[in-house]
């Protein structure tokens, strides 16, 4: 019997590959003969790099960067040497969660930081990007990031327009000759899940301005900054991807992006997928399993399990899933390509107690144990 196993983190209780190690002694514990390949999983979103650097044995490469208001971070990337290969989730070093309610100010905030984090991984000699853009405190059309990858951006007397959404209206010159050379050679994948464009009422202020600080007094200016920004990055590209799904990403970060890094965007879970090397597996899989903290109907909307399942079921798999929690709704799930799904709690509990990391490992072994057992 050959058993692949893609399991998201249990939040709090258990990473990826702590809960796929838990599947694994569940199953040999049943089938002490079978062939358990467990590999990491993550949606894009956050946890992602860590979740890769541990399943694919990177290295987690701290760094200083500039934040989103300016002030030093720490931040961190995942770095695969084998293959030059560089994880970064910008939340890292511009990430929402990085400022208090009371800082948040979409006229300043920047992504400065996350282009210093793709610096120094093109330092390093990677060349192949996967990036999750998920969670950002920017609306600045991603300027920052490029600023600190070379490009410069000035107003009409030839100094530098800022950081920030404010900076977007004066751009008056855009110059691309000092951009790093390298980047040219390099291969960018941004996890990207939303498909709004750059501007306009579906866009980037519109849409995911008011939980950056955008207020009805002040989208209009932002708004009207992303527009003239794209205006300006036309004329000197050439190209227009401003109406581009996903442009609006991350307050316009996916529009920088594809004007200037040649990006793909990607879906999350297909690009995660895809690095993981999870399909090249599944030919002569018997049983795939997968799981995450809590299944639900959200869960069958295209979340990371439903992803596993439906490139198993490519190849004939039995899918089965197992979570903390299973909610009266996740029968969607079945409909998606799960076959089945246990809930690992084993008794009644308090929900500490449920979400102890060991507590959590041993339900989930045992959990997967009784349900191998009679197959």
């Amino acid at each position: 019997m050959k058993v692949v196993v893609a399991i998201d983190s249990v939040k709090v209780s258990l990473t990826s590959m702590e809960a796929g190690t838990a599947v694994k002694e569940g199953v040999l514990r049943a089938h002490p003969d079978a062939d358990v390949i467990v590999k990491p999983l993550a949606d894009g979103g956050e946890g992602t790099t860590d979740a890769l650097i541990e399943g694919l044995g990177g290295e987690r490469i701290g760094i200083t960067a500039t934040g989103p208001l300016g002030k030093p971070v720490k931040a961190h990337y995942g770095y695969l040497k084998e293959n030059g290969t560089a994880i970064i989730e910008m939340a890292s070093a511009a990430g929402i969660t990085l400022i208090s309610e009371a800082e948040k100010d979409p006229f300043l905030t920047t992504t400065y930081g996350v282009g210093e984090m793709i610096q120094d991984a093109v330092e390093k000699g990677c060349r192949n990007f996967i990036i999750g853009i998920g969670g950002s405190a920017t609306n600045d059309g991603g300027i920052g990031m490029l600023k600190a990858l070379g490009y410069v951006f000035l107003d009409r007397d030839g100094k530098d327009v800022g950081e920030g959404g404010q900076a977007l209206e004066r751009i008056s010159t855009i110059c691309c000759a000092d951009a790093d050379d390298k980047l040219s050679e390099c291969h960018f994948q941004v996890a990207c899940d939303v498909t709004n464009p750059l501007c306009g009422e579906n866009g980037a202020t519109y849409i995911y301005g008011p939980q950056k600080g955008v207020t009805e007094m002040t989208r209009d200016i932002l708004d009207l900054g992303l527009s003239h920004y794209a205006d300006a990055t036309a004329a000197v590209t050439g190209s227009d991807y401003r109406k581009a799904e996903g442009a609006g990403a991350a307050g316009g970060l996916g529009f920088a992006f594809l004007s200037y890094l040649n990006a793909e965007l990607v879906p999350g879970i297909e690009l995660i997928l895809d690095a993981i090397g999870l399909e090249k597996e599944l030919p002569d899989a018997d049983i795939v399993v997968t799981g995450e903290g809590r299944l639900d109907h959200q869960t069958a909307m295209g979340k990371a399990p439903v992803g596993v399942a439906k490139m198993a079921k490519k190849y004939g798999a039995r899918v089965l899933a197992f979570a903390g929690s299973v909610t009266s709704d996740a029968g969607a799930c079945n409909q998606a390509g799960i076959d089945a799904f246990f809930p690992i709690i084993r008794g009644v509990s308090t929900l500490e107690k449920a979400m102890n990391p060991e507590n959590a490992r041993t339900n989930m072994a045992a959990s997967v144990e009784q349900v191998f057992r009679i197959l």
